[in-house]
């Protein structure tokens, strides 16, 4: 079964344009690793600050992974300067919902 990584983001004050930047270049290489199986990137509509990530991975050992690579670690370091916040995701398993729920 696989696992989902959810995170929300918050940059601090002014630094939202470098932000939405260190994530779209953490996106291309994490798509490229054999353990992921997506990553969408999302922007707020009602709070322009505001980002999130989710990306899902064939288990937990992949995300392990991705956690320890290069381009993961610069965007976490990078994040320690832009974020209001540390970085804290939720890493889950889907239970209900997806193609066909409620029908």
């Amino acid at each position: 079964m696989s696992v989902h990584f959810i995170v929300r983001f918050e940059p601090r004050p002014g630094m939202e344009t470098r932000f939405r930047e260190e994530l779209l270049r953490v996106v291309h290489p994490t798509q490229a690793e054999a353990g992921c199986l997506s990553i969408r990137v999302y922007e707020s509509l009602k709070e322009p600050a505001g980002f999130a990530i989710h990306s899902e991975w064939v288990d937990e050992a992949a995300f392990e992974l991705h956690a320890r690579l290069p381009h993961t670690v610069r965007f976490l370091k990078a994040a320690e300067e832009l974020l209001t916040h540390p970085v804290q995701g939720l890493r889950s398993r889907e239970f209900g919902g997806g193609a066909g729920a409620g029908a």
